[in-house]
């Protein structure tokens, strides 16, 4: 059998990617993409593992399967889409939403299906599902770097696994008992310490070798949803889905008080669903929302200032599928909350939109990704730059089609 990496006692999640990592690649065991630091490692017999899924009745008897994009779960992609199974896979980083759903082309051949389930294929054969696409996820699958027989895992180190099973149970996806699978090479599965394990950390029920398939019978609860005190200004603004959860919940009356926002703690305790470098750049709240993003100050500064609608300089953000449910007082709360108030609004509800007006493209682009992805009413928002930019404070902008 392989040689069974032992972590030295007092060994953090960073030595212990670190050990892997090496192993793999001086053993000659890492695939491509290389070199495999930094990354779910990809290994040699990675696709005979993926395979050993077609054995589990997890796996045949799930509807909606979410795999991670990661090179060594490819197998994984191919037999969900073979079986005809629903294929979610997350968004790269997040950026846009939280899934896309694979879509084969109708009558797709054997490697058309191929290339569906590499990242080639998630980027063309992929439709987004929103915040209200009724997502019920019975089977996930997730890479690892390190995982224990007990299912304790560590991940890349960015919290972006953890990030989307709470995200997942936040919407409603997963229940408590859906089941979670790894994919890894015999020398991945290794001893961890407990103590490593923190509460937001996912467990894993199986994990997939290219010579076993272990049932870890886990115990440990896995994560109950978003876990906002270790949430930062910084992961709120590189995951825009991530604001319209935290409307959602704070409207359901949550704590969803940030990391940043409890100064003294955030100094205290590096939050760990980030990794510690990012975290050291990013202590003050202000750094971590980037220039654009002290908009909060600005703005509010500006609407006391005389208007300014004869520079020529205001620029008009369109904000459109606002539900008929949807009244003006909601979208104005939902623009304090991220920060993006305007100068001016102009709510047309009858065509079910509104148009923001900044004091200047700057603020403005910077709304607009602080909206994105943001659900009011069930409907996802369609937020851009107006086509028709009014000049020195002219009336009416042209609709938007």
């Amino acid at each position: 059998p392989p040689r069974q990496l032992c972590p030295p006692a007092g060994a953090s999640k960073r030595d212990v990617r670190e050990e892997v990592w090496d192993y793999l690649e001086a053993s000659g065991l890492a695939d491509f993409p290389r070199p495999v630091h930094r990354r779910i490692p990809n290994f040699k017999g990675s696709r005979q593992a993926c395979c050993s899924v077609k054995e589990l009745d997890v796996f045949n008897r799930a509807h909606e399967i979410k795999v991670d994009p990661d090179k060594p779960l490819e197998g994984v992609r191919l037999a969900a889409l073979q079986a005809r199974k629903t294929l979610l896979v997350p968004t790269p980083r997040l950026r846009t939403g939280l899934f896309n759903r694979i879509v084969p082309p109708s009558g797709a051949t054997k490697e058309i299906l191929r290339i569906c389930a590499t990242s080639q294929g998630i980027k063309e054969y992929s439709v987004p599902v929103g915040l209200d696409g009724k997502a019920r996820v019975d089977l996930v699958v997730v890479g690892s770097v390190a995982v224990s027989e007990k299912g304790w895992r560590i991940g890349k180190g960015e919290g972006y696994a953890d990030m989307e099973y709470a995200m997942m149970v936040s919407m409603g996806a997963v229940q408590a008992d859906t089941p979670v699978i790894t994919i890894v090479h015999d020398c991945q599965v290794v001893d961890i310490a407990e103590e490593l394990l923190e509460d937001h950390d996912l467990t894993v029920d199986y994990i997939l070798t290219p010579t076993r398939t272990i049932e870890t019978n886990c115990k440990r609860p896995k994560p109950q949803g978003i876990i906002w005190h270790k949430v930062s200004y910084e992961m709120l603004e590189k995951i825009p889905i991530l604001k319209s959860l935290r409307y959602r919940e704070k409207q359901a009356g949550k704590d969803v008080t940030l990391q940043d926002e409890h100064s003294d703690l955030a100094n205290a305790n590096t939050p760990a669903a980030l990794n510690e470098k990012t975290m050291a750049e990013n202590t003050r709240p202000q750094a971590a929302m980037g220039s654009a993003q002290i908009g909060q100050h600005y703005v509010e500064s500006d609407s006391l200032r005389p208007r300014l609608e004869g520079s020529g300089m205001i620029t008009t953000v369109y904000v459109g599928n606002i539900p008929p449910s949807v009244r003006v007082s909601e979208l104005k709360c939902a623009l304090r909350e991220f920060h993006a108030t305007p100068l001016r609004l102009n709510w047309q509800g009858a065509q079910r939109r509104a148009f923001l007006d900044y004091k200047d493209k700057a603020t403005a682009e910077s709304a607009v990704s602080s909206l994105k992805g943001l659900s009011l009413g069930g409907n996802t928002l369609r937020v851009e730059l107006a086509k028709n930019q009014r000049n020195k404070g002219q009336v009416e902008i042209n609709s938007q089609k």
